[in-house]
């Protein structure tokens, strides 16, 4: 409503005791129609970030001797939601009693995500993976959170030619990646240097080769076994030289822990800037310890309270799982958030390297239990998952 000043003061107050007449005479003049129930942006919200969404497992196909995929869709909606060639997403589910979840690299592209189509590649190397690989049976549900992560491309950031350097199992986002690549959603080109033990344990070998056909370049690299048409030994700076100007490319490395060391001394005397070497996060692992002890942790979900074992070398994270408490989690390296909780009482350390906490979480008492483990009987307050 427009307002203009008088000269009197005692003018504006006249005006002023008009002012709700004049706006309920404004209100009665509008439409009596009621407002949407739905706004677009709120549609186009729940389709992008789902929160959680309830999965059917359609499909699993033997890759490598200890290697599935599985292929998924939703059974609560008609396609997931769009992602960034190079994340993850989180399944979990029950298995024998206990609450378990794992972080998986997408393999299918962005575009198969539209038709309800996600595929992953497990290798039984855990607990719930091993579940997956030996136990799931296509029809089977599950619970799986929407993609996350920060392992992918970024146009301001990174080169246009990216060097993605793969171990084993860690072969599955940079398929993700070459597919979005070959249907045009992302610029860059890419060198791929995958390493295996043997040529049998080499996963996706159909897909990649024809991958190649449409601008991959797929360097195999065989540690144990010498053959003709792969390379032989380990992924070195010398053996990357071959294939590519290390200074002026974007390294992406997705493997074990053991194969990011080796690559970052090989890198070393390059002198490159931390912006242009990402690794894609791995799981905390659990303590290697000869006598494990155990204490006692008191778990608050809301108006909720549980009382269950937790050891010494596991993650406060792996005691609540074992004890079936819904613990929200995605990523269980450290670096997400999402299972932000506060520390009540009790002793704690925070795994070597893992400490993805802001500055005021730790001054006001905030933990990440997928990668703190007790020193102490403890007390912490956990969030609900979402429904």
């Amino acid at each position: 409503m427009n307002f203009k000043k008088q000269m009197f003061g005692f003018m504006d107050m006249l005006r002023f005791k008009k002012l709700v007449p004049n706006r309920q005479a404004a209100l009665a003049k509008g439409s009596a129609a009621p407002l949407p129930k739905e706004y677009r942006t709120n549609v186009l919200a729940r389709q992008l970030h789902p929160g959680v969404m309830q999965v059917k497992l359609t499909a699993k196909r033997q890759l490598t001797p200890d290697m599935v995929e599985l292929t998924f869709c939703r059974v609560d909606g008609d396609a997931f939601p769009f992602f960034r060639a190079g994340q993850y997403v989180s399944i979990q589910h029950n298995v024998n009693g206990s609450l378990v979840s794992r972080p998986y690299s997408i393999v299918s592209s962005p575009r198969d995500a539209l038709a309800n189509k996600l595929v992953l590649g497990v290798v039984a190397a855990g607990f719930f993976s091993n579940y997956l690989v030996n136990e799931a049976q296509p029809g089977e549900q599950f619970t799986m959170t929407e993609p996350s992560g920060e392992f992918h491309y970024e146009t301001l950031r990174d080169k246009s030619h990216i060097v993605c350097i793969a171990g084993g199992s860690g072969i599955t986002p940079f398929l993700s990646m070459a597919k979005s690549m070959q249907e045009g959603d992302e610029p860059y080109q890419i060198t791929l240097f995958y390493g295996a033990r043997d040529e049998a344990h080499i996963a996706f070998r159909p897909e990649l080769d024809a991958l190649a056909q449409h601008g991959l370049r797929v360097v195999y690299v065989l540690s144990d076994e010498q053959k003709t048409g792969y390379e032989h030994g380990f992924i070195t700076a010398a053996l990357m030289e071959k294939y590519v100007d290390i200074r002026n490319v974007s390294f992406f490395l997705c493997g074990p822990k053991a194969m990011y060391e080796f690559v970052n001394k090989e890198l070393a005397p390059y002198l490159l800037p931390v912006k242009a070497v990402h690794k894609d996060a791995t799981c905390c692992q659990d303590l290697q310890l000869d006598s494990p002890r155990t204490f006692q942790l008191t778990v608050h979900v809301r108006s909720d309270v549980y009382t269950i074992p937790a050891r010494e070398n596991e993650t406060l994270l792996v005691a609540m799982e074992r004890a079936a408490i819904p613990a929200p989690n995605k990523c269980r390296a450290g670096g997400c958030g999402y299972c932000h909780s506060k520390w009540l009482s009790g002793e704690f350390q925070v795994a070597e390297g893992r400490d993805g906490r802001r500055e005021a979480d730790r001054k006001f008492g905030f933990i990440h239990p997928c990668v703190t483990y007790p020193l102490s009987d403890m007390e912490i307050d956990v969030p609900p998952t979402e429904a």
